[in-house]
């Protein structure tokens, strides 16, 4: 008998290397789990008759002749077989002692699957000659006849030198010797109409009929939810249980002063979302709450007031942002709409400090001694918030703009900052990454969604150019740039790359190995002063500027004394310069879904109509011009988020991948399979919450730990 967590090489010897080789396969349950990427009937895997040339391909055929030929340029002859799928015949080629073990086994009438690359060769009369050159063959597998004719062939994903049955094979050899012990409690199964695990692996790869694929698929669907929602269950257990300190704020506080001095009154859905925050921070254990809204939505007056509550408690607030140029903007409008109440306690207000890791030394010395003293009660900065040395006197929040540009450790390191217990944590984000859309559907966090723009935000309409096959849209894009600042506007122009080798700053796709480096903002900026925007006052602006220049950049855009601002992602966030009314972006292709989004909504913020064209080569029909294309049409950034979910898949849910290729989901897709979701969250957090130790379910238990492993189970520790 075997097991799941068996080496793969003590069950099939020698037949494991290949496996692991190629497919990183190492033990019984991998094997297993990896599933068949679809099923084909007999003799309908690809008819002969539609083969193409250099095409690798994969038939079932009947041998119908054997004949041995002279070889024509030297002595000894070579094996053609002759099969047909009942319509169309093919023929085999074998050369030495290939042609001998094939005349053994491909004796007329043997029914066998053949693969390999075909060659067409034309003949009179519009027939052609189809052949394939010593090609793979399998017919061990074929042990009834009846059977063979109507099961479903399953044909796994595979790799270069490993054909499809022999990893069939391989999978048949471990189910015969299979023993197992069902981790998903029997009442749960019963309660979902739903087979045993060994039978629905059975299933899987070995079935009679389409309805025993259906009734397996069910079943591994809602085991992938089930466990995910178990380890999810368990880490709100957990995190319930940890220690933070009430922030409930005070009715006589800043945050009573500030909204008095408001100048526009808060929308209904920014007042219901700070009420979900406040309460959250006035109880024992650790807020982890997520803030999607879109762009322009009001997140950073939410984020705000979360602080001043922090604040009136006696407590710490910092923001982290992604880049200088955000920070510096964050600084900027977070003194500003504090106006006299940010200056340090003069006027029973808060100090308001930037840390960032470009600062000068006397800056940067005396921005760390305001945190570790306290006299900052609001902290603003990039990466240089997590140092090792900076100290803060009573941390009670951590807000984190676009999160998903952080990665988990360093954002763990500033909540292990936190005075009394674990700080609150507020992560924000205007167009979900799927990782983030993906453990929102599966309730990990808790979510608070802004949806309404406040007045004054005008519409944004944005068209793509496409320059490789209309060059004179591209023009008219230059043309809509000068009419637009010729009425007293400003424009933004994106580029990938700053111009250097080690500039790239876009998104770039995975289809970038054969195409010319992405355009970069100091030649786009230089083409652009000299050709279709002469005569404009034309700014750059990039993350490897020093940050004066940085700063003086974006002070001159904002006061208007630059018309157009060629720059990288450095403005994808938080930049709020109103009379920008247009925004071009060059190779926008190589920029992710969140990103375009997140671009775009850096104009039309003034009460002004934004216009955004989105520039790129990719032809009409590729997956990126089908990209562009969502953008284009909608301005939803939740429908955005499962656009780009839909296209790169979820990630790996329990690590830090982000994209869809270590994914830990096999058969569950998250935008297709929400019910079976929410039915696996109700029995796991039952399940959970009636035996947290799961001491009466020790193989679920010992199937969690399995999956989530040392590396795993830290991550969501941190997460």
């Amino acid at each position: 008998m075997t097991r799941f967590d068996e080496p793969l090489k003590r069950a099939l010897g020698r037949t494991a290397g290949p496996l692991e080789r190629a497919l990183g396969i190492a033990t019984v349950g991998e094997l297993l789990r990896h599933y068949p990427r679809r099923y084909a009937e007999r003799g309908e895997l690809t008819p002969i008759s539609s083969l193409q040339h250099d095409e690798h391909v994969t038939v079932v055929a009947r041998v119908a002749a054997l004949q041995r030929r002279p070889m024509k340029n030297r002595q000894g002859t070579w094996l053609d077989v002759e099969v047909t799928d009942g319509q169309e015949r093919l023929h085999l080629a074998f050369f030495g002692k290939g042609a001998f073990v094939a005349e053994q086994r491909l004796t007329p009438g043997t029914e066998a699957m053949f693969s390999g690359k075909a060659n067409v060769f034309p003949l009179q009369g519009g027939r052609r000659r189809v052949s394939l050159t010593h090609p793979e063959y399998e017919t061990e597998e074929i042990e009834d006849a009846a059977e063979f004719a109507a099961a479903p062939v399953p044909i796994y994903p595979s790799a270069q030198g490993l054909a499809t049955w022999t990893i069939r094979r391989a999978v048949r050899i471990v189910l015969d010797v299979l023993a197992l012990d069902d981790p998903l409690p029997a009442e749960i199964r019963h309660r979902h109409d739903l087979p045993e695990l060994e039978v629905a692996l059975r299933h899987i790869h070995r079935p009679r009929s389409q309805a025993d694929i259906s009734l397996a698929r069910r079943r591994l669907k809602f085991d992938e939810a089930f466990l995910l929602q178990s380890v999810l269950a368990r880490r709100r257990l957990e995190a319930s249980a940890w220690p933070a300190r009430p922030r409930p704020g005070r009715p006589d506080g800043l945050l009573r002063d500030f909204e008095a001095r408001l100048p526009f009154e808060l929308t209904e859905g920014q007042r219901r979302v700070g009420e979900e925050i406040a309460a959250d921070l006035a109880l024992e254990h650790p807020m982890h709450r997520l803030l999607q809204g879109e762009v322009g939505a009001g997140k950073t007056v939410v984020a705000l007031r979360a602080m001043l509550q922090v604040v009136d408690s006696g407590g710490q607030a910092v923001l982290l942002a992604p880049t200088e140029v955000l920070a510096q903007q964050h600084h900027r409008s977070i003194t500003g709409m504090l106006g006299d109440l940010a200056t340090g306690g003069m006027f029973g207000g808060t100090g308001v400090t930037l840390l960032t890791g470009s600062m000068g030394a006397a800056a940067r010395r005396s921005a760390l001694l305001d945190a570790a003293s306290g006299a900052a009660g609001i902290v603003v900065g990039t990466h240089a918030l997590i140092q090792e040395h900076v100290q803060y006197a009573d941390l009670g929040l951590v807000v984190v703009d676009e999160q998903h540009r952080f990665g988990v450790e360093q954002r763990d390191a500033l909540r292990e900052k936190g005075g009394g217990g674990r700080p609150h944590v507020l992560v924000m984000t205007a167009t979900p990454i799927p990782r983030t859309v993906a453990m929102t559907v599966f309730g990990d966090l808790e979510v608070s969604t802004l949806s309404q723009l406040p007045s004054g935000r005008a519409p944004i309409t944005t068209h793509v150019v496409p320059a490789a096959e209309k060059p004179h849209f591209l023009d008219r894009a230059w043309e809509r740039v000068r009419e637009e600042v010729g009425l007293g506007r400003q424009a933004y122009v994106v580029c990938p790359r700053i111009g250097d080798q080690e500039g790239d700053e876009g998104d770039l796709g995975k289809e970038d190995d054969e195409r010319r480096p992405p355009l970069a903002v100091i030649e786009v900026a230089e083409m652009l002063a000299e050709g279709p925007l002469h005569g404009m006052r034309v700014g750059v602006l990039h993350g490897k500027l020093p940050p004066e220049e940085k700063d003086a950049v974006m002070r001159s855009f904002t006061k208007g004394e630059i018309d157009v601002l060629v720059a990288t992602t450095v403005i994808e966030v938080g930049v709020d310069v109103r009379n920008a009314s247009v925004m071009v972006i060059m190779d926008a292709d190589r920029f992710g879904v969140s990103q375009l989004h997140q671009l775009r909504g850096r104009v039309g913020r003034g009460g002004l109509p934004g216009l955004c064209l989105l520039v790129s080569e990719a032809a009409a029909g590729t997956p990126a011009r089908t990209r562009l294309d969502a953008v284009a049409t909608t301005l939803d950034g939740f429908e955005l988020s499962r656009v780009d979910l839909e296209q790169r898949r979820e990630g790996d849910v329990l690590g830090a991948a982000q994209s869809g290729r270590k994914s830990s989901l096999k058969m569950l897709q998250l935008l297709r399979d929400e019910d079976v979701i929410q039915a696996a969250r109700e029995e796991a957090s039952a399940l959970l919450t009636a035996d947290p130790e799961l001491a009466d379910h020790p193989v679920l238990r010992a199937e969690l730990d399995a999956l989530l492993g040392d590396e795993r189970a830290e991550f969501l520790e941190k997460a």
